[in-house]
């Protein structure tokens, strides 16, 4: 008898069925478990990287933004500083101050008689002491005859050491016994201490840690960006604007905007090299000027800008341009007063995540010069300057262990500035963009 006929064999079939119906549905809930817990751990993963390397970036970088002081006896006293009148600029330029700070660290330290041991002593206070004592008596002309007590700049060994006593790890490489035996005892009398280093963003780079700070670079950056800015923005803004409202469709215009997605991909050292070879080697521009750099990352942020500005000037609903051109409105006035005030919010934020890469842009710096050692604040674009990060890979090939707080420290300052222009970004679309 033929099982099509019997009903038990076709329960049969259908149970079967069902069981092989749920077991693949099992295996595919299985899968799809597997593939949500896969993504999880992907992005715990990639945060836990990510919380390490913050972690070490801010605890090495903390000692970055504080600095030892030592206080010290100072006596003003006009024979030894060979100054009769505190007024005379010239008597305070040739004013003999590291004297009056190896007087007050002899009077501080009277058991050091050797001289071996009072050279020794005297690299316990950093150079800038001096100048700081000239600053203030300037600033201070009454000063001259008396007697004060000052907190004036560490060493940055003793900086080192004292900042590793405070954390218990006490690093010893680089001072001798006598040196940490004389910093127990300031300790014990209270007079050294930490405190905020504003020098960091007072000063300029300097060969000695304890002196070297971020505003000459922080300022070359700022420079920089305001000359690629003023030149990437509306020259991607115009090409956006040709290329989807003006250009005609054929293969030029295909070549075109394939090179242009192209030119996003390709390395920012290349665009170093084109740099090199066209505004220094053949325009004889000056090295390591603001104007230079700005016109390199401008070549490398245009692809951007213009990418971000075309999808910006898409996304505008057609409805809108009909509607201006069907009140007679010409083609200029359309793009100018209902397609550009809408499509700006989508341009500002390209334009700003664009900035915020040529921010953080080290390689094409390099290759036109602006890795020299610059001390003064630039306050143009033709002056000699450097930027943040190529400050930042400076002194990460410094061999002295005091520039990698420093070091740390202008890497969160960076950071700082990246989020900073990205929230802006973020800040801009949500507060100008417009819903349909």
């Amino acid at each position: 008898m033929s099982n099509t006929n019997n009903p038990r064999a076709g329960q049969v079939g259908d149970i079967k069925t069902i069981d092989l119906v749920r077991r693949s549905l099992a295996r595919r809930y299985r899968a799809e478990t597997r593939f949500r817990w896969y993504g999880i751990a992907s992005i715990a993963l990639g945060l836990f990287f990510l919380l390490v390397l913050f972690v070490e970036i801010v605890g090495t970088g903390v000692d970055g933004f504080r600095q030892t002081l030592i206080r010290l006896p100072v006596k003003w006293d006009p024979p030894l500083l060979e100054i009769t009148d505190a007024r005379d600029p010239q008597q305070l330029e040739q004013g003999n101050f590291e004297a009056v700070v190896r007087v007050g660290l002899a009077q501080r330290f009277p058991q050091v008689t050797d001289r071996r041991e009072k050279r020794e002593l005297h690299a316990l206070l950093s150079i800038d002491a001096a100048y700081a004592l000239r600053s203030l008596l300037q600033k201070n002309p009454e000063l001259l005859g008396g007697e004060t007590a000052l907190w004036l700049l560490a060493d940055d060994d003793v900086d080192t050491y004292y900042k590793s006593l405070l954390r218990g790890e006490p690093f010893t490489a680089r001072t001798s016994e006598a040196r940490r035996a004389q910093i127990r005892e300031l300790m014990q009398t209270g007079d050294i201490r930490t405190g905020f280093n504003t020098r960091l963003f007072t000063s300029g780079d300097s060969s000695e840690p304890e002196m070297a700070g971020i505003l000459g670079a922080l300022m070359g950056s700022l420079l920089t960006l305001l000359v690629t800015f003023a030149l990437s923005f509306p020259i991607g803004v115009a090409a956006a604007v040709y290329l989807e409202e003006y250009a005609p469709r054929n293969r030029f215009t295909d070549f075109i905007e394939v090179n242009i997605s192209n030119l996003a991909a390709v390395p920012s050292i290349i665009f170093g090299l084109l740099g090199l070879a066209i505004f220094l080697n053949l325009l004889h521009f000056p090295r390591s000027i603001p104007l230079v750099g700005g016109l390199v990352l401008t070549l490398m942020t245009l692809p951007t800008i213009i990418i971000s500005s075309r999808n910006a000037i898409k996304a505008v609903p057609p409805s809108i341009r009909e509607a201006a051109l069907g009140i007679g409105a010409s083609k200029m006035q359309m793009i100018l007063h209902h397609v550009l005030p809408l499509a700006m919010p989508g341009m500002l934020t390209g334009a700003i995540l664009g900035m915020a890469q040529a921010l953080g842009e080290t390689a094409p710096l390099l290759m036109i010069g602006m890795v020299a050692f610059i001390v003064d604040v630039p306050h143009g674009i033709t002056d000699p300057a450097t930027v943040l990060p190529v400050q930042i890979f400076l002194w990460s090939d410094n061999p002295e262990r005091a520039f990698l707080a420093r070091t740390s420290a202008a890497i969160m300052v960076l950071l700082a500035f990246l989020v900073c222009m990205n929230a802006l970004a973020v800040w801009l679309r949500k507060r100008l963009e417009r819903r349909w």
